[in-house]
């Protein structure tokens, strides 16, 4: 695997293109304060029937770090990577964070978007203490260390059978692939900055698509995880009653991080839904 970087106006986009040289592309985009490598559990899978192609957003991972950011940033710089990549249709995946931004893009650019595949995401905010709410958390992840934030945020981010897993024995591998110790290592490295973190929080005051989702004629998967405390189930229940051409997924025992620890059940959602 070998990083590129695509030059986006005066914003570097850190990106890697993984699979099959000749095959259908699919764009993956990550959520809050994370970046392209926590896609680990999806790529390998993936990468054997589609071209993949996962990046850094602005403001994450080894991509520039501008300050101010929203979501009309983050959906032209979907655009404009994909024009750097002269991809005219691809699919889109978004996680969370990335999944808001792949609803704003759609919406804007719905000829780009052959199937959309929303993951632990929402249509936005009813008030603007939501994201203020977030982006306190995040911070404080921030002072107190990737170590102390993983275990901090275990509760939220992982059903409860995982999270005794990983405390009894942090070194566990699930499928192979990841340990919550290789996880708060990957935390640790490109870490977000605090500006990054309110640049973050401030993009998701400016999400606001649940009105508008009934215009999204793409085919699209979405999927919940039914203990998820940041993205509930039930607010993917209302997004696919919206989206005409949608579908429903819901992962059970499992928290916002099912693609981490429901993987073969997520990937074989994903792969069947793009293969259908």
């Amino acid at each position: 695997m070998t990083e590129k970087y695509a030059l986006i106006g005066d914003v570097k986009l850190c990106y890697e293109i993984l699979g099959k040289e000749d095959g259908y592309p699919i764009l993956l985009i990550h959520g809050f304060g994370v970046k392209k490598e926590v896609w680990m559990a999806q790529v390998g899978e993936l990468s054997q029937h589609y071209k993949v192609i996962r990046f850094d957003n602005r403001g994450s991972g080894k991509s520039s770090r501008p300050s101010g950011t929203n979501m009309d940033i983050f959906t032209e710089d979907i655009k404009n990577f994909l024009d750097y990549l002269q991809i005219e249709k691809t699919h889109v995946m978004g996680w969370s964070l990335g999944g808001m931004i792949a609803q704003n893009f759609v919406l804007k650019y719905p000829e780009k978007v052959d199937k959309l595949i929303l993951i632990c995401t929402v249509p936005g905010y009813p008030t603007e203490e939501g994201p203020e709410i977030y982006k306190k958390m995040r911070l404080y992840e921030l002072e107190i260390g990737p170590e102390k934030a993983f275990w901090e945020t275990a509760r939220a981010n992982y059903y409860s059978t995982y999270r005794r897993e990983m405390e009894k024995d942090p070194k566990k591998k699930y499928f192979g692939i990841w340990s919550a110790e290789d996880f708060i290592k990957f935390l640790s490295l490109d870490p977000s900055t605090p500006q990054d973190i309110i640049n973050q929080g401030e993009a998701l005051k400016t999400h606001h698509t649940f009105d508008r989702l009934k215009e999204i004629k793409n085919q699209t998967l979405l999927i919940a995880a039914s203990h998820d405390r940041l993205t509930p189930q039930v607010t993917m229940e209302e997004m696919h009653q919206q989206i005409p051409n949608s579908s429903l997924a819901v992962i059970e025992k499992a928290g916002h991080y099912a693609p981490m620890t429901r993987t073969p059940e997520v990937n074989k959602a994903i792969i069947e839904f793009l293969k259908n």
